[in-house]
Order: structure tokens, then sequence, then C-alpha cells
């Protein structure tokens, strides 16, 4: 059944290329309530963060996220598996753990089957069974495009909690992923696609950020976000802006997928990295023409954005040494442009 649909033919986005763009969100942002009125909010809309967190009794905070999105595979069953292990990232990227889940499905029942359906919710699961969680419930409504995600829910230490406005200068830049993943997922929708190629961009996509729960032990760990729509540059500039400090970025040192260069020349690029290169490219200095595309590319599932005390930093390589991780940048301090690369 799987191999009969093509689900990426009704999705005019992709994945996490399908958001609103940054500027738009500001103004939709503008109209939510002070989130300052609640004194348990702990972090809420007052910062572009990945979740809200509230506290509660002894010590402990809920962390709280929603994240939902069109298809950016073809088959069902990988659909639900990227969805879910992007929605849970966000708990993660707080450095949280998660302690449930609930579907949020949206599905053209006129062009596509519930049968369909099913092995998204299929896909689902499989990825909460790893991540040690139920799929307590959800909701699901008849809509004109297929849409999934979930309500996530997590616990942390109110102490352990890693916020994206918190980097110093000096910090060490790390990422736990490649980027790329815009780039392999268009050229998959256009049928132009390497398989080995698109295998690695699968597996990137539904490996849990679970990496993250202990991020948030570490007091070396000063900032921490996730990269999805926004891009690398995107996610890098908001922790910037809300830190109030600037960064420098090697672009050689930058993690990719393979063939990243090879996705651009056949015009493989998302249309959410025009979109977020009109938001943040007055913010950078340095980028080349031919690198817009990869560091503005939407990010689905992508990895955690780690700043990271330099004085500290053993402590961080001690817990993260088998993903052999090397720092791409470095937060400085305020300059005329948020983001220079070198």
């Amino acid at each position: 059944m799987n191999e009969k649909v093509k689900l990426t033919a009704f999705s005019k986005g992709a994945g996490c290329g399908c958001k609103l763009a940054p500027n738009l969100l500001q103004k939709l942002k503008s109209k939510l309530n002070n989130s300052n009125n609640f004194p348990k909010l702990l972090v809420g809309n007052e910062s572009n963060d990945d979740a809200a967190a509230f506290a509660i009794e002894n010590g402990n905070a809920i962390i709280s996220t929603t994240d939902f999105f069109t298809p950016i595979v073809d088959d069902p069953f990988d659909f639900g598996r990227i969805a879910t292990a992007n929605a849970i990232s966000d708990i993660y990227a707080m450095g949280g753990t998660p302690i449930m889940g609930l579907a949020i499905l949206g599905w053209p029942i006129e062009n596509l089957s519930i049968d369909i359906a099913n092995l998204v919710m299929d896909g689902a699961n499989a990825i909460c069974k790893k991540a040690g969680i139920p799929l307590a419930g959800g909701h699901s409504i008849n809509s004109l495009d297929p849409i999934f995600g979930l309500a996530a829910t997590g616990i942390a230490k109110q102490e352990n909690i890693k916020k994206n406005n918190t980097a110093l200068p000096g910090c060490k830049l790390f990422l736990t992923k490649p980027i790329g993943v815009g780039l392999i997922t268009t050229a998959h929708k256009k049928s132009l696609v390497n398989q080995k190629d698109f295998s690695e961009a699968l597996e990137v996509m539904t490996k849990l950020n679970d990496i993250g729960s202990s991020l948030g032990n570490l007091s070396a760990v000063c900032s921490m976000t996730d990269v999805t729509g926004f891009g690398l540059i995107g996610h890098l500039i908001e922790m910037c802006e809300g830190s109030d400090v600037s960064a420098k970025v090697e672009r050689r040192k930058v993690p990719r997928l393979t063939n990243c260069e090879k996705y651009i020349s056949l015009d493989c690029v998302p249309g959410g990295t025009f979109r977020n290169y009109e938001s943040y490219n007055s913010k950078v200095s340095g980028l080349k023409d031919e690198e817009k595309a990869l560091f503005f590319d939407p990010q689905t599932s992508g990895g955690l954005l780690v700043a990271v005390d330099q004085n500290k930093i053993n402590e961080f390589y001690q817990l993260t040494d088998n993903l052999q991780l090397e720092s791409f940048g470095e937060i400085t301090p305020k300059n005329n442009k948020v983001i220079t690369i070198i």
C-alpha cells in the first residue's frame, strides 16, 4: 500500500519547510498574551524558545510543546517516524525528558484511505517506543492536506532547563546532526535523489535527540536549541539575538549531509530556504552566494545546536564522545552583524 501512494504530492511544503516565514511568525507572536503575568511560567512566549516550561512541585518543571507538518517523504510509516521524532525533539532541546505524546492528525479522507493514516500512526508508535513514552491519544480532522505531528509533554528539574537565549561570549558551538535535509528531501520529491543519500537523510531525521536530556544536567551547556525550519543560520540568530551576543561560524566545519552541493546544482532547493534568506540575510556577513542554499536550508528533525562554556568543555566531550563532535564556531560579544561566516 505505501509503495503506491506518493504522500509528498499532497503537500505544497515539506516537513518543517512548510512553516510560516520568520518575519510573519513575529507578527503572529505579537498577538499572544504577556506570559510574564504568570510567575510559574518559567519559559513562555517572551523568547523564541523550543517549548514552554511551567514550575511544579519539588523543583520540577513540566515542558510542553507541539509540532506538526505536511509530508516530507512518500512512505507513510517514515512520515510518522520523522514527524514524531521532530516533535519530541523540542523536549530534548530544553534539557528535558519526554513523558507523553498526543497525536495531531489532519487527513484528506476523500483522497487518502484511513489505512494509510494508520501506517503514519504505526511510525509514530515506533518512535514513541524508542523514546519510552506512550502515544496517549490525540485529535484528528478531515483536512485538504495530510498533516501529522504531536503535542508532547516532558519533565525536567527547573535548574536543568536549557534555553535558547542564555549563550555567553566564548562559548563554543556544536551541532549534533548534519544539515542538508531540505535539499535531500526536495530531491526526493523531484525523483532526483540517490537512494544512499536519501537513506542517510532518513536516518538523521528519525534519530532521536535524546542526548539532550543528559546535556540538561551539564553546567557546561549554557544554551541549547534544535535546528528545524529556520535553518542553521536562522536558529543561531535566534540564539544570539535572545542572548544579546553575536557568533562566528567556520564554514568548513559545519557538518553536512553527503552530496549537498550536487542537489543545489540540480535546483533542489525548498521554498523555505528563500523565505529564511529574506528574513535573515541582512544579519549575516561573509556569506557566499553558493552557501545560501545550505546555511538557510530548512531542517526537519534536525540536530541540537549547543553553546558550551569552553572552560568546562571536557565535561561536554565526555558525554558526547561517541558522537565525535567538532566545534564549528564560537559565540562572540555583540557586533554589527549577528553572524559572521569565516
